[in-house]
Parts: C-alpha cells; sequence; structure tokens
C-alpha cells in the first residue's frame, strides 16, 4: 500500500438494507444505547460482549427498553441477516426452524445465536436515519452545507425520510454529523466521563475500531482494492495520522476522529456515482412502449462484489426482462415506473421499488430485503429474506419468504398471496441466495408503526380469485414447477377450475357440431375472449410480449 491519499467512505449496504424505514422506537436514543454498551461489558460473562446472544438482548430489549419481543427479535434478526454467511449456513438455519415443532422450541434454538456487540450497537444507532424531525419536516435539512448541494434532484426531494435508504450524501452526512457519538458509544466505560462523553485523553480500543468497519471502508491511492477501515487505521505507515499506539495497542479518540473527518469522502460506488457514471443497461427482451424517457444505470463494470447497484427510473408501457451476471447480487432500485411488466430473473442482493403504479414485478430470489414505499396498484412476484412495505395502496404480494412481511405506516389494501411462479433456474438461484422454502410466513404479516396497527389494512388472496403465473420467456435451467408447491386450498382451487375446462371441452365435444357451427362456435368464444382480455387489461401484457424480429429467447445482456 502506498501511503498517499487514503480515502474512506461511508458504506451503502447497512443504510440500504440495514436501516428499517420506519422511525426508530424512542429507546434507541442514544442516551439508552450508551446505558447498553456500560451494560454490556458488565454482562461480558453472562453472553453480552464481545457478542451478544440472542437471550441477553431479548432480556435488555424487553426487560429495560419495554420493546415488544417480535421487535427486539426483528432487529436482532435484520442484523444478522447482514452478516457475512455461505448460502448454506444460511439454508441449514432454515432446516433447523422448519423441524421445530412449537414456539418455544423456536426460541431455544433462536438462543443458540449471537452478533458482534459493539456493531450491533451501531446497527441500533443507525435506525436513527429515519428518525422523523419536526424542525426538518418543516423546513428541510437543518443546516444548508456545501456537501448538499451537488445532490442529484431526483433522489433528495423533500418528500419523506424514505429517500435517505438510497441516498449516499445522506449516509455520509448522518456519519459526519454523528461521528463523536458513533465513537463515544464504542469506548469502554472508563474511558467515559460520569456524562459518558470522551476527554482529550480517551483511548478507543482496536475492537471499537474493528466494529467502526461496519459503517466505513476506503482505498488507498484510488487503487482497486477496498479495505475495512480497521485495516487501513492500523497500517503502520497511517500510525501518527491515525492516532494508534503501538504500545498501549489503543488509538487516540481526538486524532482517530481527525483522521476519519480528513479522509471521509463520498461513496465512488453509491448511487449518485451510479447515476452520474454508470453504465447503461443492455435488456434482453424490450418491446412496446419508448426508451426515451426511461433511464437505466449500473455499476458492475467498476464496482467489487457487494458494491453492485441496478437504478432503473420512469421505465412506462414497457415490458423488459433480464437475466444475467450483471443483475447478480446487485442492490436494485426501481424508481416511477408506470404500466410495466418488469423480469429480473437473477439472484440479487436487495430491491427497492419506489414510487411505481400499474405495474408487475417478478423478481429472481432476493436475498436480504425488498421494499415497496409509496406504489399504487403494484403486483409483487418474488422469493426474498424480507418483504417491508410502506405507504402503498392496492399492492399485490405472491411471495415466498422465512420471515413475517413487515406492514410498516401508510398502506391501504395489501394483498398477501402465496408464490405461484418458477422460471428453469429459480431453484439453482435460491440456492446461491441461500433461501429455502420453508419456513414461509407470506401469510402472516408483522404491523410495524405507531399511528394504526389495525389488521384490516392487509387481507390474504381468497383462493377462489387464484391464478398461477407463467414467465414466458425460454431459459435453460432444471425447475420445472412452483418451488414449495402451493397451500392445500389454492392448489384446490386450481383444481377445481380445471375440471371446469375439462367439463366444458367434453360438453362441446358431445355437442357433435358441424364445422360450420364449430367455425361460428370459435368467432363466438374469441370475441368473448378478446373482450375479456381488453377489460381486465391483460391485452397490453400480452401485446408487450410480441417478440421484436429477432425472436423471443432470452438472452443474457
Amino acid at each position: 500500500m502506498d501511503q498517499s491519499g487514503v480515502h474512506l467512505w461511508v458504506k451503502a449496504e447497512p443504510f440500504i438494507v440495514g436501516a428499517l424505514q420506519v422511525p426508530p422506537p424512542s429507546k434507541f436514543s442514544l442516551h439508552y444505547l450508551r446505558k447498553i454498551s456500560t451494560y454490556v461489558r458488565t454482562r461480558a460473562t453472562e453472553g453480552a460482549y464481545p457478542r451478544l446472544y440472542w437471550s441477553t438482548w431479548r432480556h435488555i430489549a424487553c426487560g429495560k427498553l419495554q420493546l415488544a419481543k417480535d421487535l427486539a427479535w426483528l432487529y436482532f434478526e435484520i442484523f444478522d441477516s447482514l452478516a457475512v454467511k455461505t448460502p448454506e449456513e444460511r439454508l441449514e438455519w432454515s432446516e433447523i426452524l422448519s423441524n421445530c415443532m412449537s414456539e418455544d422450541e423456536i426460541e431455544k434454538q433462536r438462543n443458540k445465536l449471537s452478533v458482534n456487540t459493539l456493531q450491533f450497537l451501531l446497527f441500533l444507532y443507525i435506525q436513527q436515519l429515519n428518525k422523523v424531525s419536526l424542525r426538518t419536516s418543516l423546513i428541510g435539512e437543518e443546516w444548508p452545507s456545501p456537501r448538499n448541494r451537488s445532490q442529484s434532484p431526483d433522489l433528495t426531494e423533500k418528500s419523506s425520510c424514505h429517500n435517505k435508504n438510497w441516498n449516499d450524501y445522506s449516509h455520509q452526512a448522518f456519519v459526519c454529523d454523528h461521528l463523536s457519538d458513533l465513537l463515544e458509544l464504542l469506548l469502554d466505560p472508563e474511558q467515559l466521563t460520569a456524562s459518558f462523553h470522551s476527554t482529550h485523553n480517551s483511548l478507543v480500543s482496536r475492537e471499537a475500531v474493528v466494529a467502526l468497519s461496519f459503517l466505513i471502508e476506503g482505498t488507498v491511492s484510488r487503487a482497486r482494492k477496498i479495505y475495512p477501515l480497521h485495516e487501513l487505521a492500523l497500517w503502520q505507515p497511517l500510525h501518527a495520522e491515525s492516532g494508534f499506539s503501538r504500545i498501549s495497542k489503543t488509538f487516540s479518540f481526538y486524532k482517530l476522529e481527525a483522521w476519519l473527518r480528513a479522509c471521509l469522502t463520498g461513496n465512488p460506488f453509491g448511487t449518485s456515482a451510479c447515476l452520474k457514471s454508470g453504465k447503461k443497461l443492455a435488456w434482453a427482451h424490450q418491446v412496446e412502449g419508448t426508451t426515451k424517457r426511461a433511464k437505466i444505470a449500473c455499476n458492475t463494470h467498476v464496482a467489487p462484489r457487494m458494491h453492485r447497484m441496478v437504478v432503473m427510473s420512469q421505465v412506462y408501457k414497457q415490458t423488459l426482462a433480464k437475466s444475467s451476471d450483471t443483475l447478480v447480487g446487485t442492490h436494485v432500485k426501481i424508481h416511477r415506473c408506470n404500466e410495466s411488466f418488469i423480469y429480473l430473473l437473477s439472484p440479487l442482493r436487495s430491491v427497492t421499488i419506489e414510487k411505481c403504479r400499474n405495474s408487475t414485478f417478478v423478481l429472481g430470489p432476493v436475498q436480504t430485503a425488498l421494499h415497496l414505499h409509496s406504489c399504487d396498484n403494484v403486483k409483487v412476484i418474488a422469493v426474498c429474506h424480507r418483504l417491508s412495505i410502506s405507504s402503498t395502496t392496492g399492492c399485490i404480494f405472491h411471495i415466498l419468504t422465512p420471515t413475517r412481511p413487515l406492514i410498516l405506516s401508510g398502506n391501504q389494501a395489501v394483498t398477501f398471496a402465496p408464490f405461484h411462479t418458477h422460471y428453469p433456474m429459480l431453484e439453482d438461484h435460491m440456492a446461491r441466495t441461500g433461501l429455502a422454502t420453508v419456513p414461509n410466513y407470506w401469510d402472516n404479516p408483522m404491523i410495524v408503526c405507531r399511528e394504526n396497527c389495525d389488521t384490516s389494512v392487509f387481507r390474504l388472496l381468497p383462493p377462489c380469485e387464484f391464478y398461477v403465473f407463467i414467465i414466458p420467456f425460454e431459459m435453460e435451467g432444471d425447475t420445472t414447477e412452483i418451488p414449495g408447491g402451493l397451500p392445500s386450498a389454492y392448489q384446490k382451487a386450481l383444481g377445481q377450475r380445471e375440471q371446469k375446462i375439462q367439463i366444458w371441452q367434453k360438453t362441446v365435444k358431445e355437442a357433435r357440431l358441424t364445422k360450420d357451427q364449430r367455425k361460428q362456435f370459435q368467432v363466438l368464444v374469441e370475441n368473448k375472449f378478446y373482450e375479456w382480455l381488453i377489460n381486465t387489461g391483460h391485452r397490453q401484457q400480452l401485446d408487450s410480449l410480441v417478440p421484436p424480429a429477432a425472436g423471443s429467447k432470452q438472452a443474457a445482456g
């Protein structure tokens, strides 16, 4: 490493996937987190430090912070899902859970789980990203500052906190504005004053800087290799700047903070960089409508794994389909799409769908979070680790998920339904993302909002309204049926419908129509079918699938 020019930035993933799009519980304030930080160190032998076990966190969250157990588990589980694990480890955990016969057995298994204590404290603190400030909601950002001026107008509308999860300027501003608090949260209690503040002589442990790597990483001399923060801070030529003492094996608080502030810069793999210099995506299937307004950018040609991103905006009256390495492991944002059908048939890291209307999204397995915000009349078909929704109206979710779907604030007329499609590579993609068919909590949502905890906000799709969904593309692969099958009530409804068709076919056959009568009858049936296509809006869906001259074979782009 050449020591000139260290560039540090705030990682996007903890904010995109880790910050729940809802104001945090009031007990996640700095005051309480500092108390927890001190408490866990005094309980090191009881599974609190350096790793925090679920049973200890449950005791702290439910006993001391008065949180409901479901909510305590939700935050613990979200953080745990961000940890680096192999797909095999994730599948093994699903298998353990699916073999549990009772809540008590599930709890016993959860008690074996632990997370990095200091990183978990940072994770709880960054939930403040979506805290609603009365002052900010009235006048916008508290103080205008140079770093806020260059923001892309599309991603920084003042409308709500929901843009912040994808806005790398917000991530950077949040960490810079709260850097002292974040560092103080990681200090050993003896390095703090009685009022929990650092002094000029406070020392930061090596473990604390390792924990801070959860949020910060960087490069040296703009080289391609990315290092976690602690590797740079502990690199011998940088000791003088980062404040590391080889004798005490600790960092000087004020030197470390000054070094971090001096080196923190914009995320070269963030949303704004992707929009500015991202490559336009080529689509395997793209017909109907105009692409003039559509903006689709990706950074996969320059970004390393875990930093890959695709941003799609303003797709209007189109069918778009893609299954390729370009999409694998990407964070996808779909923004302001209308009257479109979008198929992203690859294993994805996370997906955010925002301000979309009258559209259908068919997704490959989503390894972490699938989030919808401010969408109307949208259908989403996906296997995902977690689904969360806010401010949606009339949306339907056909999902397979090992966690309870989260209904955040502002939703109306939500419908949950079983996952009802397949494509040839689906099971292979599920294995790559560590997603299994059981447990499946598609029908057991959790309402997580302060203002309205009314369960009438959602319904489960009645089996009589249920149809399977056919993905109309040819691809290589082995999956030939819906993974995990369908719940029996829905399977039965399909069987009854199938029976009706057979009876109808038998009736027609037994009517013994003449050739002319058959022709006449066929015209009548076709006219009725055409009428039905137009009335239901399915006509546009079929028209948009008429392949261009090259044929409809799905190509990898």
